[in-house]
């Protein structure tokens, strides 16, 4: 049955003997299952093998959490980092504040809810910043209600760029052994082709391949995809294969990425799962998400690239049509932990 204990921490400077990372993870939307998902990862023990995490919202919402998961979990209430405990069965929580649950309902948009969401993403963020933790996973949040609470920036990779001005940002999906950057996600179709320029596609192109450094891939294999069908077939098709993308391969070729294509999308991804690439980049969202949630829905996740904090997610929404039945899967979020563990370890890639 549901277990909670609030245990509230004052000057305790005691920090958990220990070399695993400390991970910040935010609740996402609490109208959605973000809560329900935290409490269900945070209740394996595989966790705490990789990390010490300290879940950024409100007591309130992962005290509803832990209840629709019917979890045996523990809150722990902390101020401060040097009180976070890494304790099986135990969460931390740094409670930045809360709205009463009667202002919002389950599987309902809320302005509030929306609002708190984006708060606790950048509390989380502003910790990472400061070097307090040392990266993020982040349940989903709601982009209307997001829109609601009177933000501009509608996603998490949206918000943390405006937040820390960083030049070129970019979403990779992970599923498996299939891992997908993307030109461009949050735009309309008709937008997304506009964006695909020799500047853009080359932008990306580098970004990916000094991210993949980072993680430790000396020369990573970048495959681009083509957007229109059949890479154009020469011309018949759409002129941006040859305007914009295959000059920015040739120029990123010129300076030593390992980078082929323009390659098919009804290819690219098969070859890709095969393990001709390291890493694919897609031309716009659709392109490159559902060949990710067809491979492996449940367990892909995203990192972003280009901030100056490590964040990862989950790759899936607020399901708001199965908010509060407690049959939400938390393979997502698990993994999404264990990848901002293992890069914020040095390891890379899981």
């Amino acid at each position: 049955m549901f277990s909670n204990i609030i245990l509230t921490i004052k000057n305790d400077t005691e920090r958990t003997m220990s070399t695993r990372p400390v991970i910040a993870i935010t609740l996402g939307d609490p109208c959605g299952i973000g809560p329900e998902v935290v409490a269900k990862a945070l209740s394996s023990r595989e966790i705490y093998n990789v990390c010490v995490p300290l879940v950024v919202g409100s007591i309130t919402a992962m005290e509803q959490g832990i209840k629709i998961a019917d979890a045996s979990l523990a809150i722990r209430k902390v101020g401060s980092i040097s009180s976070v405990k890494s304790l099986p069965g135990e969460i931390s929580v740094i409670d930045t504040g809360w709205i009463p649950l009667d202002s919002i309902q389950m599987g309902k948009i809320s302005a509030d809810a929306g609002r708190a969401s984006v708060e606790w993403v950048k509390y989380a963020a502003q910790l990472c910043l400061d070097g307090e933790v040392d990266a993020i996973a982040t349940a989903p949040i709601h982009k209307e209600a997001v829109i609601l609470a009177g933000y501009k920036e509608v996603g998490h990779m949206e918000i943390l760029q405006a937040m820390t001005q960083a030049p070129q940002v970019a979403t990779m999906l992970i599923s498996g052994i299939l891992r997908v950057v993307h030109l461009t996600t949050h735009r309309p179709l008709s937008e997304a082709a506009n964006a695909v320029t020799k500047e853009n596609v080359l932008a990306k192109i580098t970004l990916t391949n000094d991210s993949f450094k980072q993680w430790g891939f000396k020369s990573a294999r970048i495959g681009v995809a083509a957007l229109n069908p059949h890479a154009s077939d020469g011309g018949l098709l759409g002129s941006e294969e040859s305007e914009a993308i295959e000059p920015a391969i040739r120029e990123a070729s010129a300076q030593g990425i390992n980078v082929v294509g323009p390659v098919p999308a009804d290819t690219i991804f098969h070859q890709a799962i095969k393990g001709d690439y390291d890493v694919v980049l897609a031309m716009y969202h659709d392109q490159g998400h559902i060949p990710i949630k067809v491979y492996g829905f449940e367990q892909s996740i995203s990192v972003n690239l280009g901030l100056p904090l490590t964040r990862t997610s989950v790759d899936h929404g607020t399901a708001f049509d199965i908010a509060g039945k407690g049959i939400a899967q938390a393979t997502s979020m698990i993994e999404a932990i264990k990848l901002a563990a293992s890069i914020a370890s040095g390891d890379g890639m899981i």
